[in-house]
């Protein structure tokens, strides 16, 4: 049973059994403050928590926006550039999630601690101070009586009567007084089920507003996640791919190791001793250097570096060589070693230690010593073994047959083309495909001999047999450029052109193969063979580079991006030819226009422009570069820098007038620093559409220009980038290449961007021009003058 009510007329009797139940009523409200009083120590805690919580999200979606994923190579796909965006989209799923719970705690303090804290204040306190007050009066009132009923009956009868009429007064205010707080212990009783419960409804209706709004993110990121996901899945079916591919070159550089040595600039390289002599009575000491030497310019670049030492690299020497000397070890207590002398350094003599008496003989047959016993440093590339298989008349039956017999028997076959054959059986199918005499005996169409697994490995076991991939060593490079760069329109247009300079028998078998392969794809939700699927597949057979490294390899997803853009667009780039209304394409080997230097000594000084249009090079940071003497250098010595194949080509144009000549053939550090690998430049093409969007983002190719990657863009005809004249007044101009400004006087604008009020700047190179309203620095040759 709950709470006895309080009846006004037992204030007049103040019975035994009536102080019971006010002492109920005064025990629960007191229940009751101390849980409202504990409530609101909770709900403080609460707060802070969460403030706590929201204060861990928000450091953590920070670490997540600060990180950003590096890569091999000179480019990213678009799948690796939405992965490296994903962080940053997760800061600001996070980023939004606190603002809401920011907001919830906040609305806790004004919907459930303030409400709490009034009403145990004005309500539960005012209780407590009539309590007071009745306690007070309960005293003095039966005081009073003690005191009356004491007095003498002898007493006169006037100051009887005047003591009665003051106890009756005073019996009076304690009944009106009892009255009230009966009245205030009942109200309170039944106040508090509205005032404590609202503040507390409150409370979980901000509560579930959090979570709402928790829930319409969700949904709203929903559709990203969908994409991220299959952007992890291609990145990480590419990755499988090139893992095979990586693991393959690596046992074959394991198992002969001499085979593989990469093209080099140089004659010789590698690792010495070279003796250092001291003043007495220290003797001398031996230590360890990088050394180059190239053969034409009998040029010597030696660069102390100690793996040890955490790979400390000491300041660099360079000399011409005069002569070589055999050490002999009756001269000297030290095994393998040879003397150089230099030629601008009379009387200078440098004693060297190889690893071995083998490197001894290579390096005395390098720098022209007396043993040259051995192969130069410099080996060719090992060409690919020729198989049996041809681009001929046999070579289209085979693949016709083998196309007719899929589409026949297995179209819908899960896993088509993934899923491998035996080996053996691949092996006697294509051995009798390939034969004259039993080709036409083999029915892959009705005949259960041969499955479709078989039959889809020996397809692509022919393919990779020809003597040169189907879309040659030649285009190898100019394929892979536009898959890593441009607008997807840009991309599209770019491989329609490459397509129509391969060789006519080669366009038509890549012409049949990819329109099979499209076929295969819109059937992708019967055999889960997917464009993405279907490319990661089919990269590596049709396209590889003529030198296996490593370099090469971290290519093969851009490769797969080729052959998904073969599929998705046969019917544009087989069927028709090239928009001949577009620019004429460009190649990288073109000299890009570089941004003139600034003369400002301000702090970020310009010393490269970035610009957003195509990643061609990765290169170092003049802050990064070491310290190194300025060589002049003739524009021909780039010619000894080329590789014999496209893909050992290095993609960096010339670099501007403001810059270290890092490829100068009469360099010293950076002879050695330019043999970091790169990507193919030799006849690549890029078809570039002018008024493609150039606007970094996850659904487009561009990407944005870092500290680290200086991004030049293509030289456009000679016609079009005309320099203007060196005094510019009140014209017009318009660009011809995007540009993103690097400091706040500088404009950013895109290709086609129309600038007024153009004037030359008193910065040599650059103009002063406005757009939209804002004027700024332009470079002047990213301009044509209207």
């Amino acid at each position: 049973m709950g709470l006895q009510p309080l009846e006004f007329s037992d204030c007049y009797l103040d019975s035994p059994w009536f102080r019971e139940r006010i002492r109920a009523h005064e025990a629960e409200l007191e229940r009751t403050n101390k849980f409202i009083k504990e409530l609101i120590k909770d709900g403080k805690n609460l707060i802070a928590a969460t403030k706590s919580l929201s204060a861990a999200q928000r450091k953590f979606a920070h670490s997540l926006r600060d990180f950003k994923f590096e890569f091999i190579g000179d480019a990213e796909t678009d799948d690796e550039r939405c992965i490296d965006a994903s962080l940053r989209e997760f800061s600001n799923f996070l980023k939004n999630l606190e603002e809401q719970r920011e907001i919830m705690a906040l609305s806790v303090t004004e919907t459930l601690i303030k409400p709490l804290e009034k009403f145990r204040k004005e309500q539960l306190g005012a209780v407590k101070e009539e309590k007071k007050k009745f306690d007070k009066e309960t005293e003095k009132n039966y005081s009073v009586i003690d005191k009356h009923l004491n007095l003498s009956a002898k007493k006169k009868d006037s100051h009887l009567q005047e003591a009665d009429i003051q106890v009756e007064q005073n019996r009076q205010h304690f009944y009106e007084l009892s009255l009230e707080y009966v009245c205030k212990l009942q109200e309170i009783q039944e106040r508090k089920k509205f005032e404590f419960v609202e503040p507390m409804l409150s409370f979980f209706q901000g509560m579930f507003t959090f979570y709402h709004q928790g829930h319409e993110l969700a949904k709203d990121f929903n559709h990203y996640k969908m994409e991220l996901q299959i952007n992890i899945q291609n990145t990480r079916n590419r990755f499988e791919g090139t893992r095979s591919e990586v693991e393959e070159l690596m046992n074959k550089i394991r198992q002969n190791p001499k085979d593989h040595k990469r093209a080099s600039q140089f004659t010789a390289e590698g690792y010495l001793y070279v003796q250092e002599k001291r003043p007495p009575p220290f003797g001398s000491s031996w230590v360890k250097h990088y050394c180059m030497y190239r053969k034409a310019a009998k040029k010597f670049n030696i660069i102390p570096f100690e793996h040890r030492s955490g790979g400390k690299l000491g300041d660099g020497e360079v000399f011409f060589l005069k002569e070589c000397t055999r050490r002999h070890t009756d001269s000297i207590d030290r095994r393998f070693c040879f003397d150089v002398e230099a030629a601008d350094r009379p009387g200078v003599s440098l004693t060297m230690q190889a690893f071995s008496e083998e490197e001894r003989k290579q390096w005395l047959e390098a720098l022209g010593g007396k043993e040259a016993l051995f192969p130069s440093f410099n080996r060719a590339i090992i060409p690919r073994p020729e198989g049996s298989a041809q681009l001929d008349k046999m070579g289209f039956t085979i693949l016709r047959k083998c196309i007719s017999a899929v589409e026949t028997r297995g179209i819908n076959d899960q896993g088509l083309y993934r899923v491998v054959g035996v080996s053996s059986k691949v092996q006697r199918l294509l051995s009798m495909l390939m034969d004259v005499k039993t080709c036409n005996e083999v029915d892959l169409e009705n005949s259960i001999d041969w499955e479709v697994k078989t039959i889809t490995s020996a397809l692509k076991q022919y393919l990779r047999s020809l003597p040169e991939p189907l879309m040659t060593y030649e285009l190898h490079g100019d394929f892979i450029v536009p898959a890593k760069s441009g607008s997807p329109e840009s991309r599209v247009n770019a491989i329609h052109f490459l397509v129509h300079k391969l060789p006519e028998k080669n366009k038509e078998m890549l012409d049949i193969l990819v329109k099979h392969l499209t076929n295969v794809s819109n059937h992708s939700k019967q055999n889960l063979m997917t464009v993405a699927n279907l490319g990661v597949v089919f990269g590596p057979t049709l396209m590889r580079p003529q030198e296996e490294t490593v370099a090469a390899i971290m290519d093969l997803k851009f490769q797969n991006i080729v052959v998904e853009i073969l599929i998705e667009n046969h019917e544009k780039i087989f069927r028709t030819l090239p928009d001949a209304t577009l620019p004429e394409p460009v190649t990288l080997s073109a000299s890009p226009p570089n941004a003139p230097p600034r003369q400002s000594k301000r702090q970020g000084q310009r010393t490269k422009r970035p610009v957003a249009v195509y990643n061609l090079c990765l290169e170092l940071e003049d802050g990064d570069r070491p310290n190194l003497p300025k060589e002049d250098t003739p524009p021909s010595s780039l010619d000894s820098f080329s590789s014999p194949s496209p893909m050992a080509a290095a993609a960096h144009g010339p670099p501007g007038p403001d810059k270290n000549h890092l490829l100068a053939d009469g360099g010293t550090f950076g002879d050695w620093a330019s043999t970091v690998p790169s990507q193919a430049r030799s006849s690549t093409v890029q078809w570039l559409n002018p008024q493609a969007a150039t606007t970094p983002s996850c659904n487009t190719a561009v990407t944005p220009p870092s500290p680290k990657l200086a991004s030049f863009p293509l030289s456009l005809p000679a016609t079009v980038a005309d320099k203007p004249p060196e005094s510019v007044i009140n014209r017009k101009a318009r660009a011809v290449y995007p540009c993103e400004a690097e400091h706040s006087s500088e404009l950013s604008f895109e290709i086609g961007a129309i600038f007024e009020d153009v004037q030359t700047s008193r910065e040599p190179g650059w103009l002063e021009g406005t757009l939209n309203g804002k004027r700024g620095l332009i470079p002047q040759n990213y301009v044509k003058l209207l």
